[in-house]
């Protein structure tokens, strides 16, 4: 979290990062006249302490001097002193407590680099890779494959839980799952991350952490159990990052690398009549998420590798993607710089986010507390990643798009075959691997 002396010192430039990020600067402007009542307060209360001192040292003397009737003069003053006193520091501390609340609310300073622009339609392409599919038929949409394949159902979902979920199953839950399996082998057997299994509720503190609170907080699921609030996580990055909250690690610990699988629960407030299709927006999905803690003078560098960890999972699924570097109106709160990856979807002919990878630099470590120590100096503020290593579901369905046929059938990527070969659901045809409708037939509930 910003503080005092980083708001002071830093000012001109959030307001700078403020207008490329194209955000209202009222929250600037507030914080501003809170710090002036801060210091006004503040000047007030030293004063009363510097006369309670004198006072003090007044009363001692009287008492040496055995004049009784001025010293009672001096006690009431000083009585009348901590009175008001004690009311001022209360005052004070409620208007830190403001002040801090209000610098929650500021997002991240945005870094250099970042292309200027309002929205998603600013952003720039940094690279592609892959060819994009041509068809001879007209290609069926994700909703239309699952479902003919019987490997999704909505409509039972939505009899279980409503809408905006979904129900995988027969080949298609032996899909999802080799791709999760796929996906952290990769990681961990050749990009060095270290798996971890995390909880899925998390505590206020931790949300707060990573700055989903409090701008997000109406956005996320929560559960109350008697006096303990929970809430249900929207992506590993929460208890990843959290699990050094409050600590400060040594310099040789660095850098951390962790991936983990985790359901993902987002209410998508402010997003009702978009996308509600299929997969592409869903309140649970599934996603493997990387986090790294690392030096602040490696950071950038990081960023870069895990940008291209998450692609070398397209490459490897052979799935057409583009980079882009996000404009200042589209980095999220928390980053200071993102790279989103888009996979081809040919039913909507256009690429789709199915990866945001951000560097938060210190700003969620100085929101958690996470520090490293190098040598015999003070401690320093780590800097904290994340990424997508991919978002499940819009992996999915790219394969399904992408390798489809005109019968209907889907060709698994050569990668996945050591996990679904003799698995339900998948047949030989020919040379090819494949998901289609004569092994749907077999497994579908």
């Amino acid at each position: 979290m910003f503080d005092l002396r980083l708001f002071q010192e830093n000012r001109s430039y959030l307001e700078k990062s403020f207008r490329k990020r194209h955000m209202d600067e009222a929250i600037l402007k507030e914080a501003e006249k809170i710090v002036a009542s801060r210091l006004e307060i503040l000047q007030e209360v030293e004063r009363l302490r510097c006369l309670k001192n004198t006072h003090s040292s007044e009363i001692a003397q009287c008492k040496a001097q055995g004049n009784a009737e001025q010293m009672q003069e001096k006690v009431l003053a000083m009585r009348q002193l901590g009175e008001a006193l004690g009311f001022l520091e209360v005052q004070l501390e409620a208007v830190q407590r403001t002040f801090e609340a209000v610098l929650l609310q500021i997002p991240n300073f945005l870094h250099s680099s970042v292309p200027e622009g309002a929205t998603s339609d600013a952003n720039v392409v940094m690279r592609s890779w892959g060819k994009i599919p041509e068809f001879s038929f007209n290609p069926r949409d994700h909703v239309e494959l699952g479902e003919r394949l019987g490997i999704l159902n909505f409509e039972r979902a939505s009899k279980v839980a409503g809408a905006r979920f979904c129900v995988y199953q027969g080949a298609g839950a032996i899909l999802e799952r080799a791709l999760i399996q796929f996906m952290l082998d990769l990681h961990t057997r050749e990009h060095g991350y270290q798996e971890v299994i995390v909880p899925f509720l998390v505590n206020q503190e931790s949300m707060t952490a990573t700055g989903q609170f409090p701008k997000f907080e109406s956005d996320l699921f929560q559960t109350k159990l008697a006096e303990r609030l929970f809430f249900l996580i929207p992506t590993a990055e929460v208890p990843l990052t959290n699990l050094f909250r409050n600590e400060i690690l040594q310099a040789s610990d660095l850098p951390l690398y962790l991936t983990a699988y985790s359901p993902c629960f987002r209410s998508e407030a402010g997003s009702y009549g978009k996308d509600t299709r299929g997969l592409i927006r869903q309140h649970q999905f599934q996603k493997v998420e990387l986090v790294k803690i690392v030096a602040a003078e490696h950071s950038y560098e990081e960023l870069e590798k895990m940008t291209k960890d998450a692609e070398r999972i397209l490459q490897l699924l052979g799935l057409p993607y583009r980079v882009m570097a996000l404009c200042g109106g589209d980095v999220g709160f928390a980053a200071a710089k993102t790279y989103d990856i888009e996979v081809w979807l040919p039913s909507q002919g256009t690429y789709r986010e199915i990866s945001s990878c951000s560097n938060c630099e210190d700003f969620q470590a100085r929101r958690g507390k996470i520090r490293y120590r190098s040598g015999e100096g003070k401690p320093l503020w780590a800097h904290t990643l994340n990424g997508s290593a991919l978002a499940l579901g819009r992996t999915f369905l790219a394969i399904l798009e992408n390798f489809q046929d005109e019968s209907g059938n889907v060709i698994v990527p050569e990668v996945l075959r050591r996990y679904l070969q003799g698995a339900p659901g998948f047949f030989e045809l020919g040379d090819r691997l494949v998901m289609g409708p004569e092994g749907a037939k077999k497994t579908s509930c």
